[in-house]
């Protein structure tokens, strides 16, 4: 099938049958798992790296958090707008590549420089690959079974993060043992690196086959000129605007608290990294998980209420109930500092499948790409690059590090309430479908 634009009547569009699409789904949710798993899999080996090629904690942080926000901000647009024009199942198949060669890159790095750019390469594969994977997804599914499709693609991403330590590892353990020949002579993290990207390549294959869906709710041509893309999101900033404070907010709460929950853990708890790294991590990925199921059907569940903005029902209560969840750094003890966290996080992967499912149904499909790249890039830019930094500006405000988990709270807190606003009027101002013009 072409690329070639169309809107389809809603009779058809209501008529593709589940069953048909799952292989397909099942191709993209394979790929998001192997994606992030790439993308993610240097931080479990990084002190090999660090050992041998001689790295300081600044430079890994440069590896790591700076590679992956200039792949967020400088990429993410650009391939929202391939994503818009062109092919994607191909545009798809050339990130996953994209992504392979920046894990076989990092298996070859002899220093910092070629280390930073091999990440980029992951990190810009990855996050292009689940602008491409939503696009797909939506045009597989019928607007009132979008939540629930968005669900897969949402649990190969988390099991993509789980295997990179899990699998990850595994690996380097096996390597460091002499367990695994094939790699006999490497250091266990460039051979983790290089069975990750052979293994990897061969489970793509099944994105060959995925064939290029018709796309669904179409205002204006895919080819259109960029002025009058650029004017159709105009059109909507009222709804925009407000669902990207909204989301970006919670990105703000969800990464400040991953950053900062092990330093207050054992600043203001007392425990060291061995007492709490094996339940944080499993509350982490249960809490994201138990998210995502919930995010995706209240979204089809809100789409079938008929209500204006239904669709966003869940993103406001979530977002309400993470409000005071935000002050789990104050929690009197550790329980309570885990139930309330665990709840965070579960909030902030409710709020963000919904925010995907509003793009994909909302939104016209010629300008959804640029739309989720916007998103990813900000979102990203905001949540990684000013969030963390805040925390400890206003502990220094409060009198120093011994504050970081009052301040950590008050970031919480005032980022919560501006999400609930902000989900609370994108819902007031929502289009009633994504080819209808914005009140």
């Amino acid at each position: 099938m072409t690329d070639t634009a169309i809107a389809l009547p809603a009779s058809t569009i209501g008529s593709t049958r589940p069953g048909r699409t799952l292989p397909s789904l099942l191709a993209l949710t394979l790929a998001m798992a192997i994606g992030f798993t790439m993308m993610a899999s240097f931080g479990t080996v990084q002190e090999g790296a660090k050992a041998e090629l001689g790295l300081s904690d600044a430079a890994l942080g440069v590896i790591q958090g700076v590679s992956a926000a200039l792949a967020l901000v400088v990429f993410s647009i650009p391939v929202g707008i391939l994503v818009d024009r062109f092919n994607r199942t191909r545009l798809l198949v050339a990130l996953a590549l994209v992504w392979t060669a920046g894990t076989s890159l990092t298996a070859m790095a002899n220093g910092a420089s070629m280390l930073f750019v091999a990440r980029v390469l992951t990190a810009t594969g990855t996050t292009g690959a689940l602008t491409a994977a939503l696009s797909l997804t939506a045009d597989l599914c019928a607007p009132e079974r979008r939540g629930r499709a968005m669900l897969l693609v949402n649990i190969g991403k988390m099991a993509g993060l789980a295997a990179a330590f899990g699998v990850g590892g595994w690996l380097f353990g096996q390597i460091a043992r002499g367990g695994l020949p094939v790699v006999a002579g490497m250091a266990p993290w460039r051979g983790t690196h290089a069975i990750l990207a052979g293994v990897g390549l061969i489970l793509i294959v099944p994105l060959l086959l995925l064939r290029e869906p018709a796309r669904r709710e179409v205002a204006a041509a895919t080819r259109a000129p960029f002025k009058v893309l650029t004017a159709e999101l105009w059109s909507r900033r009222a709804f925009l605007g407000p669902l990207f404070v909204g989301q970006v907010a919670v990105v703000m709460a969800d990464n400040a608290a991953l950053v900062w929950a092990a330093p207050v853990l054992s600043r203001h708890y007392g425990l060291q990294p061995g007492d709490f790294a094996g339940w944080m991590g499993a509350l982490v990925f249960v809490s994201g998980l138990g998210g995502t199921l919930l995010g995706g059907f209240t979204a089809d569940w809100g789409q079938k209420s008929q209500r204006r903005g239904g669709l966003l029902i869940g993103a406001v209560v979530a977002a309400a109930i993470g409000v005071p969840a935000a002050l789990f750094p104050i929690g009197p003890t550790v329980t309570w500092f885990a139930i309330a966290f665990g709840t965070l996080s579960l909030c902030g992967a409710v709020t963000g499948l919904v925010t995907s499912v509003a793009l994909t149904v909302l939104i016209p499909n010629e300008v959804r790409g640029l739309c989720i790249g916007a998103f990813i890039a900000f979102a990203g830019l905001i949540g990684f690059g000013i969030a963390p930094s805040l925390v400890t500006a206003i502990s220094s405000l409060l009198g120093g590090e011994a504050h970081l988990g009052p301040a950590l709270a008050a970031v919480g807190v005032v980022t919560g309430l501006l999400s609930v606003t902000g989900f609370a009027l994108a819902m007031r101002a929502a289009p009633t479908s994504a080819i209808d013009e914005p009140v």
